[in-house]
């Protein structure tokens, strides 16, 4: 019978750039999980910080090496979306890495002020501040351009939003505003709740921003589909474009672009995605229409957040038991749960890379992937390439240990990391991992598994 290094072998061109078996060990990064799980236990969840350094050079080398071709007059600037994960080690790696920052609530404001403080980051650092704003995102935005951060730029959401900077702030500023896209053909909406109409755009500068205090600076907008080879998104990013050259022809101040987030992360080792195809494409059509309305080219900033920090996560599960409990539905339960600790997988049947860790010898059978709440849909039973999921027979000679990787970015917040999760189940320890300065490998823990006392804490016993 066939073993699963057989099977993935024969599946995915294998190995990979990240994924390797040492003997019938799988590595991650060059990274022994087997050394990992040996000294730190299962769940786990693991982040691999060169992994971030790596995808954010990567992408700056894609637009430079486009902006050289094409000859374009603009520059590039890579900000990183901090709602994708506020950890201080993603900041502390973008930052290292020259990363703009770009914000998306109040609560992001004091973490600029404390990077700051540590010097980490100068005042005259890019701060693009995003979303529909409460009074007290207002407030903290007006505070930090009064404190000399002049490269604060907050992205109009709505048209009220204006009159409040004119309130708070006391010299001269700089804007942006969002552009409210449409949505894909096939979502349940037309347009997106974010940014304003383009209809409304240009009669609102004129109205609202020129001869006020307030400077124009940027038009931002995103596609919720990512940035994809799509009919879709090429006629959307000319949409905005158009508008952009005809609010150029009004206003001298206007320079740059914020093409938003959206570059994929391998969900599957089938993934295939042509980054430097795409990056040509954006700044060749950018050239083009600028061209064509005779104004003169934007600078270019991206926000990109689950490229930045998606591929640098993976979590690590013992198998605890298997259960038969039909003539063909064999489950295997893992020693966490799908909803708590990748809710993107429960909410949104997001699929991540799932391999076993060991046992790449033994024979493999399908299996579905159970988890420890008591919820029907703590569940996971396909992967991104197929609708069934395959794993190592389970024998005595050891734990089955299997990983789910890329899942770097957005599940912490979004499964409440530190709060109450269904069914109390606890966040896993989690460990960085990085490299001394020899180039050793070298791990270290982030935080501990949580315990019963601070949930008991929060629940008010």
């Amino acid at each position: 019978m066939k073993s699963y290094f057989d099977l993935i072998d024969q599946t995915f061109d294998f190995p990979t750039e990240e994924f390797k078996v040492n003997g019938k060990y799988l590595e991650f990064h060059d990274v022994p999980l087997k050394d990992i799980i040996k000294e730190h236990g299962t769940p786990l969840r693991l982040t691999y910080l060169p992994k971030i350094s790596e995808n954010i050079q990567k992408a700056k080398k894609w637009f430079e090496t486009s902006i050289k071709k094409h000859k374009y007059q603009g520059s590039y600037t890579y900000c990183y979306c901090t709602k994708s994960s506020h950890f201080s080690f993603v900041l502390d790696e973008t930052i290292k890495n020259g990363c703009q920052i770009e914000t998306s609530s109040a609560f992001d404001i004091p973490i600029v002020r404390s990077l700051h403080a540590k010097g980490k980051i100068d005042k005259d650092i890019l701060i693009v501040c995003n979303g529909f704003k409460r009074p007290l995102y207002t407030q903290y935005i007006s505070e930090l351009i009064n404190d000399g951060f002049t490269n604060c730029i907050p992205v109009l959401d709505n048209m009220n939003e204006l009159d409040v900077y004119k309130d708070l702030i006391n010299e001269d500023f700089q804007v942006a505003i969002r552009v409210a896209a449409d949505e894909e053909p096939n979502f349940e909406f037309y347009t997106s709740r974010l940014g304003i109409r383009y209809g409304d755009i240009t009669n609102y500068y004129k109205e609202h921003i020129e001869g006020s205090r307030a400077s124009l600076k940027m038009l931002h907008f995103f596609i919720n589909t990512g940035i994809k080879d799509t009919a879709y998104y090429w006629s959307e990013l000319s949409r905005f474009m158009y508008k952009y050259c005809e609010l150029k022809k009004i206003c001298p101040t206007l320079d740059t672009v914020d093409i938003g987030g959206g570059f994929p992360i391998k969900t599957s080792l089938t993934f295939e995605y042509d980054y430097q195809y795409m990056v040509d494409q954006i700044v060749e059509n950018i050239k083009w229409i600028c061209n064509k309305s005779n104004v003169p080219v934007p600078n270019i900033i991206t926000e990109f957040g689950s490229f930045t920090v998606g591929e640098s996560g993976a979590f690590i599960y013992s198998i605890l038991d298997q259960k038969l409990q039909n003539d063909k539905e064999l489950w295997y339960m893992i020693d966490g749960s799908f909803i708590t600790h990748l809710p993107d997988a429960w909410g949104l049947s997001q699929k991540y890379i799932l391999l076993a860790i060991n046992k790449w010898d033994h024979p493999f059978h399908k299996v579905n992937m159970g988890g420890l709440t008591c919820d029907s849909m703590d569940y996971y039973n396909s992967e991104a390439h197929t609708s069934e999921v395959f794993m190592p027979l389970i024998e005595e000679d050891e734990n089955l240990y299997v990983g789910f990787f890329h899942t770097g970015a957005y599940q912490e917040s979004l499964g409440g990391y530190g709060g109450i999760q269904h069914c109390l189940i606890p966040a896993p320890k989690h460990v960085l991992i990085d490299h001394d300065e020899n180039g050793k490998i070298r791990s270290r823990v982030f935080a501990e598994e949580q315990v019963e006392e601070s949930m008991l804490k929060t629940l008010g016993y």
